[in-house]
């Protein structure tokens, strides 16, 4: 019997791959949507051996289809967030107690305790919608850490509450309000991490991410702009800790497709679509093929470098080269 806990047991390569074909041969058979789409690319599971040559579902599929191999119904379902005349995806989430799971170790794996902190969320658009993943993570992670909080359009209440909290911060920021913000207030901040998130939204101008970094370091008075890399249809989150290098926890793995052809893969530090392993995606689909471009370096670190053209507008870090 499949028992998601595993995942988070992971050490190393091999056992990584382990997991992954174990978990791509059980969601061949029972993701319905996953198991038409290996039958017409021609796919049969049980010849595939190397977690490279999994197939990566395409992440649209997300708005059209119900993406579930549960035998339960889901005790949540996340929505992306969506502009007028957009669709929005559906990803049914079978446990949240899986997914607290999940994004608490992501955290801890690059932030150490929560307790240590304070987290402040300066995410308006994602709190005026309901079915925000993002929303439901940050709520949790405020309460471990024991101080911080939600913020809407606030700013001064949030600039005097973070200067009177004595331990180390992180303002998590969808992107255009924290260019708001610093804008507005240039605030210098102390014993902070900026963390970006969630791209601008068609609220604000598209700027390339170098750039974008260097007005929120000059505004706020900080070395280094930090990013978290989600979207609904994932569990698990990517952080960079400056540079838009992001880096997975050891349950996932990133790699770059040629994007004329979605099953070449391509060799490190080539451009292309950015292809996603989230095994702790246990009762949707772990492989997906997403709308995002980038590059992955052979350390496994990968860099969000844009939208495919065509694509929607969506999803977090929406970047431009």
């Amino acid at each position: 019997m499949f028992d998601e806990t595993d995942i988070f047991r992971i050490a190393d390569d091999a056992s990584f791959e382990a997991a992954a074909l174990t978990l791509f041969r059980r969601q061949a058979l029972a993701c319905a949507p996953y198991r038409e789409y290996l039958d017409r690319i021609g796919i049969r599971a049980e010849e595939v051996n190397d977690w490279r040559r999994i197939p990566a579902l395409p992440i649209r599929l997300f708005k059209t289809h119900t993406v579930y191999c549960a035998d339960t119904p889901p005790e949540a379902v996340f929505t992306s967030s969506a502009t007028t005349g957009m669709t929005s995806a559906r990803h049914p989430m079978r446990s949240l107690a899986h997914y607290e799971e999940a994004f608490r170790r992501s955290f801890s794996t690059f932030y150490g305790d929560p307790a240590r902190w304070s987290l402040y969320a300066l995410l308006p658009n994602y709190l005026r919608r309901k079915g925000s993943s993002l929303v439901y993570m940050a709520d949790r992670l405020v309460a471990d850490c024991g101080s911080g909080g939600f913020y809407l359009d606030n700013y001064e209440q949030l600039l005097a509450d973070m200067a009177a909290d004595p331990k180390p911060k992180i303002l998590l920021g969808v992107s255009y309000a924290l260019w708001d913000l610093a804008e507005r207030h240039a605030p210098k901040l102390r014993d902070t991490v900026i963390m970006e998130t969630g791209g601008m939204k068609g609220y604000r101008e598209e700027l390339p991410k170098e750039e974008f970094h260097r007005i929120l370091c000059d505004a706020f008075g900080v070395g280094e702009i930090h990013s978290e890399y989600g979207m609904a249809e994932l569990t698990s989150q990517a952080y960079s800790r400056g540079g838009n290098r992001f880096r997975c926890p050891a349950w996932m793995r990133v790699a770059a497709r040629d994007i004329n052809d979605p099953f070449d893969l391509l060799p490190a530090g080539t451009r292309g679509g950015l292809n996603i392993i989230d095994l702790a995606n246990c009762w949707s689909c772990a492989f997906l093929q997403t709308d995002d471009t980038g590059r992955v370096h052979a350390d496994g670190s990968f860099e969000v470098t844009g939208r495919i053209e065509h694509a929607d507008i969506r999803g977090c870090n929406l970047l431009v080269q």
